[in-house]
């Protein structure tokens, strides 16, 4: 079965391309992606929907290029419908509608950040893991129970991601924060000394519009920007990994997957990978191109939830919700 990805919930268009033949032979033959950046500032939701607009044609027509398939090949079309933001959401949308209602193929609309947990099971020998989901607008610890994935711990403010970037804005850097804050931090020349920051956790949650306030009062403009960045990587990072080993520990699972944008960072990545080694716990991985906003985890989650989980949209009334949450989504598919 060929299936067709579309990722439009934030500031990636995605396009990608799946050959899957049974849940243990897929490859994926292409994943795709046009991102919106900025120079200063950080997204503007109408110019997301207009930068989707424009390049949503050409991305699909470099997939079938690249692959040498055309719309008469693909067999089943997914498309993230939920959450995120709701112009990006609504451009992917349509876009997924009018190709299967033209093309009379069947469509599937995938939650995001299930995708993210979900795509560890196209590349990973994960079989039951907590995932520790860092991107923009979403910051979660997720585990399957009882037929959903649960939240077993969140961001009770903003996403780190989006911490991050409106960090960076502050420092004068571009858009996306993320990686420009880890070049920086990597300068820093007293690492084995902090600034001082508040660990926000609360229980299983964490929260960071109290760590952002102290920065812009205390330290952006006072102190080298490349220290102020390796703390917060430091601390922002420890309450991460924090709450997922509390997770792993309370739902008794000894796999542990990074998900999201932000576990592209390298500081983020080694500490789940001690923490996991501690524990004696296995940490999955995935590939830079699949921790970010993707098309590839879409297909494949659409087909998991198609082919195992009966699971299929009508075209015509699909609608987008730029709100649902991980456990509000009934998983038929395990």
């Amino acid at each position: 079965m060929i299936v067709l990805g579309v990722e439009t919930t934030a500031h990636t268009f995605g396009i990608a391309l799946l050959d899957v033949k049974s849940e243990n032979e897929k490859k994926v033959l292409c994943n795709l992606r046009d991102v919106y950046t900025t120079e200063k500032g950080g997204m503007i939701p109408a110019k997301l929907a207009e930068h989707h607009e424009e390049v949503c044609g050409t991305v699909l027509e470099k997939a079938f290029a690249q692959t040498g398939l055309s719309m008469k090949d693909v067999d089943l079309i997914a498309v993230s419908n939920a959450p995120g933001l709701g112009h990006a959401l609504k451009m992917g949308s349509l876009f997924a509608r009018s190709l299967a209602l033209r093309h009379k193929k069947p469509l599937v609309g995938v939650n995001h950040c299930i995708a993210h947990l979900e795509v560890a099971s196209l590349v990973t020998t994960a079989k039951d893991p907590v995932l520790l989901y860092c991107s923009g607008a979403n910051t979660q610890v997720i585990a399957y129970d009882g037929g959903k994935y649960r939240i077993f711990g969140e961001t009770l403010d903003t996403g780190v991601g989006n911490f991050l970037d409106t960090f960076a804005r502050d420092l004068g850097l571009g858009f996306p924060g993320g990686p420009a804050i880890e070049r920086l931090a990597a300068n820093a020349r007293h690492k084995d000394k902090l600034f001082a920051l508040p660990y926000s956790v609360k229980g299983m949650d964490v929260a960071f519009s109290g760590i952002l306030t102290h920065l812009e009062r205390k330290a952006i403009g006072k102190e080298p920007a490349e220290e102020i960045a390796y703390s917060v990587q430091e601390v922002v990072f420890a309450m991460l990994v924090e709450v997922a080993e509390r997770a792993m520990a309370h739902c008794e699972k000894s796999e542990l997957v990074l998900g999201g944008g932000v576990a592209c960072n390298k500081r983020l990545q080694e500490m789940a990978r001690r923490m996991c080694a501690d524990r004696g716990a296995s940490c999955f991985i995935p590939e830079n191109g699949l921790l970010v906003d993707n098309a590839a985890m879409i297909a494949w989650t659409g087909w998991l939830m198609h082919v195992k989980g009966g699971i299929a949209d009508d075209a015509a009334t699909l609608e987008i919700d730029p709100y649902e949450r991980t456990d509000e989504v009934v998983v038929t598919w395990r």
